[in-house]
């Protein structure tokens, strides 16, 4: 009989101890509290993709010995490609203005035809322009080269603002021996898609 109590008692231990095993828990520790997380950046990104936009500036051209200088805004569209930290694209530029020169010669238009080159350097972009520009003037129209400098800061990843300046050459425009020279800066502002 003692024998059985004591398997009994054995038995009570062995089932009933697993039971209390978890039965004592530690108070709970202070909750932790997330700081919250710092608004996003924005650090530019990939230049790759189309744009339009619009420009506003000044020019100065030169016709012979004559000068004439005043405003000049434009709308263009192109597309870049965005090799890393090498960018790579053209764009088609129109530009209006009235120059006119003493001398006869009057510049009412260009468009320009640009391949830009630049680096990329996170949101900002600084590049170089070279191409060809069709100036439209009273004496019909020609053509010559374009070459300039610029640089573009994303204000979004749809919205860039710039600057850009511009050198055109136009060689004996229409025969008329007259060379048209002319130096633009412009404000530039894209819409990138």
């Amino acid at each position: 009989m003692l024998r059985n109590k004591v398997i009994a008692a054995v038995a009570t231990v062995v089932v009933a101890g697993p039971a209390f095993a978890g039965s004592y828990a530690p108070a709970p520790a202070e909750p932790v509290v997330m700081a919250p997380a710092p608004a996003p950046v924005y650090t530019g990104g990939d230049w790759t993709g189309g744009y339009g936009g619009l420009s506003l500036g000044y020019g100065d051209f030169e016709a012979g010995d004559d000068s004439s200088d005043g405003m000049i805004y434009g709308l263009h569209a192109g597309y870049d490609y965005d090799f890393g930290s090498f960018v790579m694209g053209g764009e088609v530029e129109y530009q209006q203005h009235d120059f006119d020169s003493t001398g006869g010669l009057d510049s009412d238009s260009t468009t320009r035809l640009k391949v830009r080159a630049g680096y990329d350097a996170g949101s900002t972009l600084i590049y170089g322009v070279a191409g060809g520009v069709q100036a439209d003037t009273n004496m019909g129209t020609d053509t010559g080269y374009t070459v300039g400098l610029g640089a573009e800061y994303k204000v979004t990843d749809n919205v860039s603002v710039g600057a850009e300046y511009l050198y055109d050459d136009i060689s004996d425009v229409n025969g008329s021996g007259e060379d048209y020279t002319g130096n633009s800066i412009a404000a530039r502002v894209n819409y990138r898609f």
